[in-house]
């Protein structure tokens, strides 16, 4: 029979207090403070036309806040995204900090400062998440309505896209991008909240047969969309933000349904891109779920001869 003195079971415990430490120092300050990915998606859409090709620098859920998503920190991750050479840039919404476990605030003019470096031919296109309603650069600071967050957006150069839709032509090839307002804006009870956003009037601004890329900060839109709608990008997940070994992202299956947490899905001739985001929410913690920025690039199928 295994005998099991007090000493190993001391060494024992001791391994498991530093094997613990060791985690939670990387998932709170390593993995969240100083990775920053670049995840590449090729998509090609049934109804996306042969001759469009669109690269798409995708940047979601910054939350900025000191120490873990300073300004400088920000201005990197603009300057990574400039250097993909994208012909669009899209902001994915919720750029107030997240949690309460923060030294301080970013203000939207300072992050806003940060991201005017970002260019690309074809503009910058933003969109609001929930954090950027449901108070101010931190949680413990006022809701403004997200005035503060649209002014620093229409300040640093971006379009505030609230269900708008807007048609951008790529060398005599058109496409639409669509900004659905947040649907989880306005609280109105214990886990109850009254969206901003409006599908049908923004759908109804879409003219023509041109493609369309819809932005909507969370991915619960999804499953109602119309075929119309080729591709939708969202954020808002954080894929997660703690993706275990074998078993994944427990809570954000949990809460979102595991087709809708992170990553590339196809639904019928509907394509999702999900990001995993920058920044973290309700606590400072990533793990095995890694900032990234994505480069999306969407081409049409090669037409078929007869």
């Amino acid at each position: 029979m295994l005998m099991i003195t007090r000493r190993r079971l001391l060494q024992g415990a001791g391994g498991l207090i530093l094997g613990s430490t060791a985690f939670a120092g990387y998932a709170v300050a390593i993995e969240p403070g100083y990775m920053l990915d670049v995840t590449r998606y090729r998509i090609s859409p049934r109804a996306w036309p042969s001759d469009l090709a669109l690269k798409i620098a995708i940047i979601a859920d910054i939350h900025a806040c000191e120490p873990f998503m300073s300004a400088a920190r920000v201005r990197k991750i603009a300057e990574t995204a400039n250097a993909m050479q994208p012909d669009l840039i899209v902001l994915l919404g919720d750029f107030n900090g997240g949690h309460r476990f923060a030294s301080g605030p970013v203000m939207p003019d300072e992050w806003g400062e940060a991201l005017s470096v970002l260019k690309a031919p074809l503009g910058v296109h933003s969109i609001l998440g929930n954090h950027d309603w449901w108070h101010g650069p931190l949680p413990n600071m006022k809701a403004d309505g997200a005035e503060g967050v649209r002014r620093a957006l229409k300040a640093m150069g971006a379009s505030v896209l609230e269900n708008d839709a807007i048609r951008i032509d790529n060398d005599g090839k058109p496409f639409w991008v669509a900004g659905l307002g947040d649907q989880l804006a306005r609280r109105v009870g214990r886990h109850q909240f009254r969206g901003m956003d409006d599908l049908s009037a923004t759908l109804t601004q879409v003219t023509d047969a041109a493609p369309v890329v819809l932005l909507a900060h969370e991915p619960n839109v999804f499953h109602r969309l119309p075929d119309r709608v080729a591709v939708t990008l969202c954020g808002h997940t954080h894929g997660g933000q703690v993706n275990l070994p074998v078993v994944g992202p427990v809570v954000g299956n949990e809460r979102f349904g595991p087709d809708l947490v992170y990553g590339h899905t196809v639904h019928g001739d509907r394509h999702i891109v999900i990001s995993a985001g920058l920044g973290t929410s309700i606590v400072p913690v990533r793990f095995m779920r890694p900032p990234e920025i994505v480069e999306l690039t969407i081409v049409g199928r090669p037409a078929v001869s007869a």
